[in-house]
């Protein structure tokens, strides 16, 4: 009797409900603790109890080396209309096998290790278990994220997913430091669908840069669904464009000029990085001036582009940047200049504004992260739940 109390205390389920009985099996040590439901016949005017359902089991917090299970027959109750229903228990969601104490355990193993099978392993339960787990507080994270929430910026950027081309669009909020949501694919349905699941129109109107690469199906959908936001090409990639045309200028050089061999990193490092043998590396090849030494330079004019005061100087000093680069006439350069042009707002854009993708390309590390820890995922599913349990900025926890 004095444990049965002991254990009514730690477990403090309110007045209703008793500790009956405690059960421990030597042979696969486990604790059952066997609670009773004490409360009133009638529950309030129009219900009563009506009857017991058979005995259910809840995965618990261990007690010492045991495995410890609460057991109980939860009531039935039957209202005037006849409408029977399972009371609410207080140590766990009415779907789910296992306690509250139990899911907090797991969700605070989950964000300190980031693996789903060692989080399965130290807690002694099915990887089906943790997997449920981070399902549920994913789902109900989201749901209880703000629904007014104001997002002044926005990226969306796109993740490698499985072999065979598959990639997914991730939007992130960049002012906040989370991802807001992800999509299967990288189609302009699958892009659209997502900003429409998860913008209000009221938030959609706020909203004002969205910064991304140049994928049109990115594009497209941002214009359609976001049409007074304005459209931010990501400086990181604009930069990426011009350094893959500079090495494709090198490439093409190195076969007919050996300085060129093995000069990779001196072209396309940041100058201050360079180690000692890069930089006479560079510096002979720049006295050469062949043409990647020309391409070179107006990358480098392109990156000086950036924090104009306005749309109209932007776009002047552009258009000047343009026709130095037509000038020159280096082939591979103006492939990247083209696609600049038929994206010259945005272009013109990423040269005002400071929002870039900077922040999503970091949380598309912290993604990559968790794939190394799970070693791949088979399911989109899987992977969309696991990213915005450790990365959504949700509020994870069950609130009892």
């Amino acid at each position: 009797m004095i444990t049965e109390l002991f254990f009514d205390s730690l477990l403090n389920l309110g007045p209703d409900w008793k500790v009956e009985k405690i059960e421990y099996d030597a042979e696969s040590d486990e604790v059952d603790i066997f609670v009773k439901w004490e409360g009133s016949f009638l529950l309030g005017a129009n219900e009563k109890i009506y009857d017991y359902r058979s005995l259910r089991r809840w995965r618990h917090l261990d007690i010492m080396q045991y495995k410890t299970f609460i057991s109980a027959r939860i009531p039935r109750v039957i209202d005037s209309t006849g409408k029977v229903k399972s009371l609410e228990v207080p140590w766990s969601d009415s779907m789910e096998r296992h306690t509250y104490l139990f899911e907090r355990s797991v969700i605070d193993l989950l964000l300190a290790c980031k693996n789903q099978s060692k989080v399965a392993q130290l807690m002694r339960c099915g990887f089906n278990v943790v997997n449920r787990i981070i399902h549920l507080c994913s789902e109900r994270g989201v749901e209880r994220r703000d629904k007014e929430k104001i997002y002044k910026q926005l990226s969306i950027d796109e993740k490698f997913f499985q072999k065979g081309h598959n990639y997914i669009g991730v939007l992130s909020s960049p002012d906040d430091g989370y991802i807001i949501d992800v999509c299967e694919g990288r189609k302009k349905a699958d892009c659209t669908q997502m900003l429409e699941k998860n913008l209000s129109k009221e938030q959609r109107l706020e909203v004002e840069n969205i910064s991304m690469d140049m994928w049109k199906a990115f594009i497209s959908s941002a214009k359609e669904v976001l049409p007074h936001t304005k459209i931010v090409h990501d400086r990181f990639h604009l930069i990426k464009y011009l350094n893959d045309a500079v090495d494709k200028v090198r490439q093409r050089e190195v076969k007919n000029h050996e300085v060129l061999r093995n000069s990779k990193y001196a072209l396309l490092k940041n100058h201050a990085n360079l180690t000692l043998n890069q930089f006479w590396k560079f510096d002979e090849i720049v006295k050469i001036n062949f043409e990647v030494s020309k391409a070179w330079r107006l990358k480098e004019c392109f990156k000086a582009l950036f924090k104009c005061d306005d749309y109209q100087q932007a776009f002047t000093r552009y258009s000047d940047w343009s026709s130095f680069c037509n000038w020159e006439n280096i082939k591979e350069v103006n492939k990247v200049v083209d696609m600049f042009n038929r994206n010259l707002k945005g272009v013109c854009n990423a040269l005002i504004e400071k929002l870039s993708n900077g922040m999503a390309e970091r949380l598309n590390g912290k993604i990559q992260e968790i794939k190394i820890h799970a070693k791949g995922y088979r399911k989109f599913e899987n992977f969309r739940s696991a990213i915005l349990f450790f990365h959504g900025g949700l509020n994870l926890y069950p609130h009892k």
